[in-house]
């Protein structure tokens, strides 16, 4: 008689041996989607810094989380957009004038479309409660959709009082209000503090 190779049915498998099972999705604990979402901002901002960096600002992030806001940019040693007319020592007056500054940037991510768009939230919590960003927390609210790698910065005057900011996919074919945003780093470059046309 022959010997079968393998184990023998009637024998107990060592876990090495079984045969994989398909694992059943289980949901995830309150701590553990925190964690998730929490990692998920980490990342975010660590591409919003090298974003900038390659943009040419200057980054520092503030110690601890205590802050509103998660980026410092510094823009001091970046050449504003002068108009050409602008010549000689009108073109140097106009740079000396110019004061270094300092933005106060808070980063958020969205992943998944919610009825053809993507929603970010653009508030912070206290006791539970959705609260708007003011203008003495935060200068700028910087949007990063992570399955397009795309970016949205808005002034917060922009967007002053709202707690959520939808935006929209590069694919869709309707405009939309939020579209100019995209991709605006030119906004933080700006050298007359904060007021935007």
């Amino acid at each position: 008689m022959r010997r079968r190779k393998g184990p023998s049915p009637g024998r107990n498998q060592r876990p090495a041996q079984a045969l994989p099972t398909r694992a059943t999705p289980r949901a995830q604990t309150p701590f553990e989607r925190e964690q998730t979402t929490k990692r998920r901002g980490e990342i975010s901002e660590l591409a919003f810094a090298l974003a900038a960096a390659r943009q040419g600002f200057g980054i520092s992030r503030p110690y601890g989380d205590s802050e509103r806001y998660d980026i410092i940019l510094d823009s001091s040693h970046i050449s504003p957009v002068i108009p050409n007319r602008a010549q000689g020592a009108l073109r140097n007056l106009l740079y000396s004038s110019i004061r270094p500054r300092l933005v106060r940037v808070q980063v958020k991510s969205s992943t998944q479309l919610q009825y053809g768009l993507y929603r970010v939230n653009a508030h912070r919590r206290i006791n539970g409660r959705a609260v708007p960003y003011t203008l003495a927390e935060i200068d700028f609210f910087a949007a990063y959709v992570i399955p397009e790698d795309s970016w949205f910065i808005f002034p917060l005057t922009h967007i002053l009082g709202a707690t959520a900011v939808t935006l929209s996919p590069k694919r869709r074919r309707k405009p939309h209000i939020n579209d100019p945003y995209r991709e605006a780093w030119h906004l933080l470059r700006q050298p007359d503090g904060l007021e935007f046309a």
